[in-house]
């Protein structure tokens, strides 16, 4: 019965998303006919697009240096890159 009440404990504790919201970002909710995006903003750039379908698993949009955006199955945020040196 212990390793039982165990088990499911260890279910619902994978079934629970942890939430990365990166420090100082503003959030804009947009609410669609078929999904819900969470725009995460810090200083006005956009640093990644959480989008939450009616069916289906949720997902992210991360904006790329050339300013297309990647989709990922999981949150990731986007450190800047510079060039320092170029030949």
């Amino acid at each position: 019965m212990l390793l039982l009440g165990l088990s499911l404990q260890g279910v619902h504790a994978a079934e629970e998303r942890i939430e990365v919201v990166p420090e100082g970002a503003d959030i804009v909710v947009k609410a669609e006919e078929d999904k819900t995006l969470y725009e995460y903003r810090i200083n006005g750039e956009l640093i990644q697009v959480r989008v939450v379908p009616k069916v289906g698993p949720e997902y992210y949009l991360v904006p790329q240096d050339d300013g297309s955006l990647r989709r990922s199955d999981r949150p990731r945020l986007l450190l800047p890159s510079w060039k320092i040196l170029e030949w």
